[in-house]
């Protein structure tokens, strides 16, 4: 099978995690490729009808371009892959290369952690690394840039970076020059590191008990000649353990704004993104509003030192989503500029020895998310409604009460009837204690009811079986009835409570209160959450009945 081949100029440079390329090794292959040829095939992307993107082979094709020039006929293995899977390819091919630097590494597990939706178990699979390597090369991600290029230079070894990510960026700059030009030690760095990193300025927790605490030190540090404040504690333990417990305490009240609200560290820089309306990162307003509902949406409390407590609210937490979203409207406001443009006919001839065999593009995607969160909480709460609302639209229907009795029989569906529900029914009803696993005394008691208790009691049975549905045949019988929620349901504080604020804007949208708040939206939403759901029930002039949310439809 002859191995398929594309011009070099009919390839473009894609995006390459690689961004060192060692000046005598690139020689060396160089030569290599101008006697020898390529023999590993780079693999691409197609682009349009002609051009090709590259994925992975970014040293092969430079040296085929110094070699021979943009005619050469480059082996390929074409991808038709979209931009996700293209960065995992590329991503994964570039892993395997044995001599990157930690530092281009780093790079490679936190682009991969980010399409991967955070899981760093699955970036060490997906990689061949253990958890282990991909902590330490995540670690790397605070290090500032300077210390980065040194490492992948190689004038700093690799523990010498993990050990400076713990400082600030600024420090990590102040004391690198000294640590390349003296050739400090590890053992000198992690001194070094151990004073600054648990230095009492930098502190965000309440530092009363620390001043008279012998763990705090009264000389001030030096780092190099460099000064990192005086008052440095030397238990790190106890400092780790108050400054990770103030960041759940920074964390906790915004739960009740976002519907996830995550504690940010080093490494996981591709993990979320800011959302964005407008600009190159823009989603669109209404793909935006409809954000503010998706469980991936929320606000990051940084652990890093440059930034340590510092809230970003208005996080996406599903960075795939959101490039897909970005490329949507993007893709939406060219083909209204162009409305008359003809669909351009996406078949492409062959490439020379073409054999046919790309692998599919992937169609997964994640729709727009335009209702609130069935979080476990808001289940609860529907469920409870519908059984509410079944049992209240039924009334007193005699009826209706003994016709969905037979049916629930019938459909082999008994069993549900809530028994302990009825015998209190009973009891309320008929006036007389319900008999427990004695028959006869059953049928004595039930003989000697009234015909009216009788009549309510088939009712109350029929509620009881309401309330002993499973979910699913809940959902049946209510479809089967035809209820309308509309009737049992207006907006209340009991609802509000158990969503977030940001849920809440979808909801003033869904149920048009937002246009009835005009211009005081956002001050309302400026407010406490306690303070929203007071307003978002007191809007005037605003008519609260028959406004259902989707989430609460069965």
């Amino acid at each position: 099978m002859q191995q398929p081949t594309i011009p070099l100029k009919h390839i473009k440079l894609g995006r390459n995690p690689r961004t060192y390329f060692d000046p005598k090794k690139m020689a060396e292959l160089t030569e290599s490729v101008r006697a020898r040829g390529v023999d590993t095939p780079v693999i691409v992307r197609p682009l349009n009808d002609v051009d090709f993107e590259l994925i992975a082979g970014g040293r092969r094709y430079r040296a085929a371009m110094v070699a021979h020039g943009e005619e050469y006929p480059m082996p390929v293995s074409i991808r038709d892959v979209g931009d996700v899977d293209a960065r995992i390819i590329a991503l994964t091919e570039n892993s395997q290369r044995d001599d990157l630097s930690p530092s281009e590494e780093a790079i490679d597990a936190a682009e991969m952690l980010g399409l991967l939706g955070g899981d760093r178990d699955e970036v060490a699979k997906v990689l061949g690394w253990s958890r282990s390597t991909v902590d330490s090369r995540l670690a790397l991600m605070n290090c500032s840039q300077a210390v980065l290029e040194a490492a992948n230079a190689r004038r700093i070894s690799l523990g010498i970076a993990e050990l400076l990510a713990a400082l600030s960026k600024e420090n990590q700059d102040k004391v690198l020059p000294v640590i390349v030009a003296e050739k400090r030690s590890i053992a000198d760095v992690r001194k070094l590191v151990e004073s600054a990193s648990c230095a009492l300025t930098s502190a965000i927790f309440d530092k009363a008990d620390c001043a008279g605490c012998q763990h705090n030190s009264s000389t001030q540090a030096q780092m190099f000649g460099e000064a990192i404040g005086t008052g440095n504690c030397t238990n790190r333990t106890c400092f780790n353990e108050k400054t990770e417990k103030q960041l759940e305490t920074v964390a906790m009240p915004l739960r009740d704004e976002f519907q996830v609200v995550r504690i940010v560290r080093a490494g996981d820089n591709n993990t979320r993104v800011q959302l964005a309306v407008d600009g190159p990162k823009g989603v669109g307003l209404e793909q935006a509003k409809a954000c503010h509902a998706c469980a991936n949406y929320g606000a990051a409390v940084s652990a890093l030192p440059d930034s340590i407590g510092k809230v970003y609210r208005g996080q996406c937490f599903d960075t795939v989503c959101n490039m897909k979203m970005v490329g949507k409207r993007i893709q939406q406001e060219k083909a209204a500029a162009q409305p008359d443009k003809p669909a351009r006919d996406k078949a492409r001839p062959a490439t020379k020895g073409a054999t046919g065999g790309a692998t599919g593009a992937s169609t997964s995607t994640n729709p727009s998310v335009t209702v609130i969160a069935e979080s476990e909480k808001v289940k609860t709460y529907r469920v409870k409604l519908w059984r509410k609302a079944l049992r209240a639209d039924i009334g007193m229907s005699h009826d209706l009460a003994r016709q969905y009795l037979i049916a629930i029989v019938l459909s082999g569906h008994a069993r549900q009837i809530d028994d302990s529900v009825f015998r209190k029914l009973f009891e309320r009803i008929a006036g007389t204690e319900a008999p427990v696993s004695n028959l006869p005394k059953a049928v004595e008691v039930v003989q000697a009811a009234s015909e009216t208790a009788l009549a309510n009691l088939m009712i109350g049975m029929l509620f009881s079986a309401i309330d002993g549905l499973d979910v699913t045949y809940l959902t049946q019988l209510c479809k089967t009835h035809k209820l309308d929620l509309k009737k049992h349901w207006k907006l209340d504080k009991e609802f509000l409570e158990l969503i977030t604020k940001s849920e809440m804007m979808v909801l003033a949208d869904e149920l048009g209160i937002r246009a009835a708040l005009g211009d005081s939206f956002k001050k309302v939403f400026a407010k406490s959450k306690p303070e929203v759901i007071e307003a978002l029930l007191a809007v005037e002039g605003f008519d609260y009945a028959g406004k259902l949310p989707k989430v609460l439809k069965f």
